[in-house]
């Protein structure tokens, strides 16, 4: 696993919160496009952290890109590994996990993620995803000649599981600082905490 290294130390605001957190990671789910890495890098900074991206392990255990995967393997053989990976990552909590859109959706998936994290959904609105994911080509679920209906259908599809999460933010255009510092506030509201944990606005812009 390889979790990045240059957080900084946790403060006195985020230790009751992660004392309250306890080996449990935090959990991003949602839709490819809902910025799942970007917030989950912000929260992982504010709360010193280590963030893991789940398709990023995958790629590094497999030596293949998602993309690749998908095409070598199918979507079946794909999600196989992936639960396997992010059981394997969930071991080594407290961390930030982002997940692909698709693992959620897998109940041996979700059942590790209630036992080993606290998930929150990152929900946003059709417009929003199809602005972020028409500006990248390696997304196999929308290699279609009408992205904007598959998009919807896979909302149709995974809103209702994604809703299973232990909470829900809604993202949107607006500053990534801004996002994620609306799900520490919500996760502080969650685990019973009331402090108040600044998002640094040092710049990492990939989602």
């Amino acid at each position: 696993m390889t979790p990045d290294a240059h957080n900084p130390s946790p403060d006195g605001s985020s230790a009751a919160l992660l004392e309250r957190l306890g080996t449990r990671s935090i959990v991003f789910v949602g839709l490819m496009g809902a910025g799942k890495t970007a917030i989950g890098r912000k929260v992982a900074q504010a709360l010193g952290l280590g963030f893991v991206d789940s398709d990023h392990e995958i790629e590094a255990v497999s030596r293949m890109t998602i993309p690749e995967l998908f095409e070598r393997y199918g979507e079946a053989e794909f999600r196989a590994l992936e639960q396997r990976v992010i059981g394997r990552v969930l071991e080594s909590g407290p961390q930030v996990l982002s997940t692909g859109g698709g693992a959620f959706m897998n109940a041996q998936t979700r059942a590790a993620i209630a036992a080993h994290g606290v998930s929150v959904w990152l929900k946003a609105e059709l417009d929003l995803l199809m602005e972020r994911v028409s500006k990248k080509q390696n997304r196999p679920l929308l290699q279609n000649a009408d992205p904007r209906a598959v998009l919807a259908k896979l909302m149709d599809e995974r809103y209702p599981v994604y809703a299973l999460a232990d909470l829900t933010v809604p993202t949107r255009d607006d500053r990534k600082e801004a996002i994620a510092g609306e799900v520490i506030e919500t996760l502080c509201n969650h685990l019973g905490v009331s402090v108040r944990i600044h998002v640094s606005d040092a710049s990492e812009d990939h989602e």
